[in-house]
């Protein structure tokens, strides 16, 4: 689905507005976003999933929870890269 990789890079570039991270500055899906060498703290990333699970509502009509304890246990962070993030926001439009 290309209307979420758009909706996360979308989300990711207007929180990096306030962060003025450089690393941010120009998202793909290869940027990281949090753990080893992520651009986030627990902070930030806690305001990208709000606003996610906000924008998905919005557009498919659908309420997902991205924080909890199956994304938590996971051996690989759904919240690594951006494709990570977007693979699992896909994953739980489909269920």
């Amino acid at each position: 689905m290309k209307k979420v990789d758009s909706i996360v890079i979308e989300a990711v570039i207007e929180l990096n507005e306030e962060l003025e991270c450089e690393t941010l500055e120009n998202p793909t899906n290869k940027t990281k976003l949090f753990g080893g060498n992520g651009a986030l703290n627990s902070l930030a990333l806690v305001s990208l999933i709000s606003d996610l699970e906000d924008r998905i509502s919005e557009e498919f009509d659908k309420d997902i929870v991205l924080a909890d304890e199956k994304a938590m246990s996971q051996r690989a962070s759904p919240f690594r890269t951006v494709a990570a993030l977007t693979d699992y926001i896909e994953k739980l439009l489909s269920e």
